[in-house]
């Protein structure tokens, strides 16, 4: 799914968010954010414009590639129909899900917000200005704040006729927050199923759970109100709905998998009807070379004239014959290994060996035993292959690889760009064609690297800065890999 995760996440260039917490709520001050259908060009630069300021060299790229900036809204439009499609069915609205979105909201809201406020007071941890007054009083709220609420929830709940359908205690709503959060880790990573966070967790979680919604309501009662800069406001309400999108389309990225699957059959049809992929010439080549070690040419002479195999030589860059020494056995592909330990030493396989990689000749020089005292049985074994990798003609600075996997990367390529387009064109959604992107100076780029620098932690006494610790680094010993097991 690597291609089409690419496909469908929105450029940090571009969004420029920065933000590590992510979540949704239907409300943004009153106005309700139901479509992922449209992004407009003033809102693309708003975001740039906000961009310029924390990362002008990513800017003046932009500026100056054309086919970036065209490529940054076709994944713009992949993103957002992919967040379209999840609405469309269902995913916003299973419970776990409409958590975490509310939590994108309003964890987003409280990060721009942070910063938003308290820009010119120096230094300080994320939330860090937030009293512990502030976060008792929220704890203590039994009625929504300010700027959450309609005019009929505030009278009814004047009128003592109950809470709005939509409060939820503060204790309550960190209770769904944070089984939401377990439920969608442990949906996502199979290897945390069993996990119990800690109470030290639980309590870090409720702290920080706290001082989010704390300036999550700051910021919806005054926004209500009038009180903050519009364009604060809809710069911070955009970087909510894009978050959202990104967190509803990794969802729905993750139910097409079987759909982007290509099947052994259809690798075997494709190869048959292109015939540039018929490896016979290759293998004429090879079983010409069988008939030479056969009949007693040196094995070590030929696999040096005839190898495809870069593994033939050494970090020296001398030729070794073929020769894989001490090969623990399963470390071989299996049609290798099963050959070459058939054979008794010395001897060279009668028929060709074929895996993914091509056609190898084979010679067996030491059988599978201990060797000096070794606890671990190997084997030494001398090969010559003919690969009958293909290297992509579109794409010259691609490697060569089996042909069977380039056919796959093929299909499935194929595959995922349909349903891609398909999906685009089903929920029709519009992004800007073209967009303004601010000039951005050296001076700029200059001045916001040097912050950079003075930011950066100095490394620790004796450290070079690399983690190196003085010590000089450890020399790489490490054999030529063999043919790995797929």
């Amino acid at each position: 799914m690597s291609n089409l995760t690419k496909g469908i996440i929105l450029i940090v260039a571009i969004v420029a968010i920065g933000f590590g917490l992510v979540i949704w709520k239907k409300e943004v001050g009153g106005q309700a954010s139901e479509s992922f259908n449209q992004i407009s060009r003033s809102e693309i630069e708003l975001l740039l414009a906000d961009l310029a300021k924390t990362n002008p060299m990513a800017v003046k790229r932009l500026a100056e590639d054309e086919e970036l900036k065209k490529q940054q809204m076709k994944n713009l439009k992949q993103l957002l129909a992919f967040a379209s499609q999840a609405k469309k069915e269902g995913m916003a609205d299973e419970p776990s899900n409409r958590q975490e979105l509310d939590s994108i909201r309003a964890e987003v809201i409280a990060v721009a917000y942070d910063r938003e406020l308290n820009q010119d007071k120096g230094p300080m941890p994320p939330f860090g200005f937030i009293s512990e007054e502030q976060i008792n009083e929220f704890w203590a709220q039994t009625t929504p704040p300010a700027g959450q609420q309609s005019w009929f929830a505030n009278l009814m709940g004047s009128l003592g006729l109950g809470k709005p359908a939509s409060f939820r205690l503060p204790e309550d709503e960190f209770n769904d927050f944070l089984n939401a959060k377990i439920a969608i880790m442990k949906a996502s990573n199979p290897e945390m199923a069993d996990r119990e966070i800690s109470e030290e967790e639980r309590t870090q979680a409720r702290e920080m759970f706290a001082k989010s919604r704390v300036y999550r309501n700051e910021f919806d009662s005054k926004a209500a109100a009038g009180e903050l800069n519009p364009e604060f406001v809809s710069k911070t309400n955009l970087q909510v709905r894009l978050q959202q999108a990104q967190f509803l389309a990794r969802l729905y990225s993750q139910t097409l998998t079987d759909k982007m699957k290509v099947t052994d059959e259809e690798v075997d049809a494709y190869i048959a009807a292109n015939p540039q992929f018929d490896p016979a010439e290759k293998r004429n080549k090879a079983n010409e070379i069988l008939q030479r070690a056969k009949a007693g040419e040196d094995f070590a002479a030929l696999a040096n004239e005839f190898t495809t195999d870069p593994g033939n030589k050494g970090p020296d860059g001398k030729e070794n014959g073929g020769l894989y020494a001490d090969v623990p056995k399963g470390r071989m592909v299996a049609p290798f290994e099963e050959a070459a330990l058939s054979l008794e030493a010395g001897q060279v396989a009668p028929e060709l060996v074929e895996t993914d990689f091509g056609f190898h000749i084979v010679k067996l020089e030491r059988k599978l035993g201990k060797k000096d005292g070794a606890e671990q049985e190997t084997y030494d074994v001398r090969h010559i292959l003919i690969s009958t990798g293909f290297k992509d003609p579109d794409n010259p600075m691609a490697r060569e690889m089996p042909v069977r996997d380039f056919v796959r990367n093929k299909l499935e390529t194929e595959k995922e760009e349909k349903l891609i387009e398909d999906i685009v064109a089903k929920n029709g959604v519009i992004v800007p064609e073209d967009y303004t992107v601010p000039e951005v100076t050296d001076e700029q780029i200059q001045e916001m690297q040097q912050k950079q620098r003075q930011q950066m932690p100095m490394p620790p006494p004796g450290d070079d800065g690399h983690g190196h610790n003085g010590a000089p680094p450890k020399a790489d010993d490490k054999k030529p890999a063999a043919p790995k097991k797929k």
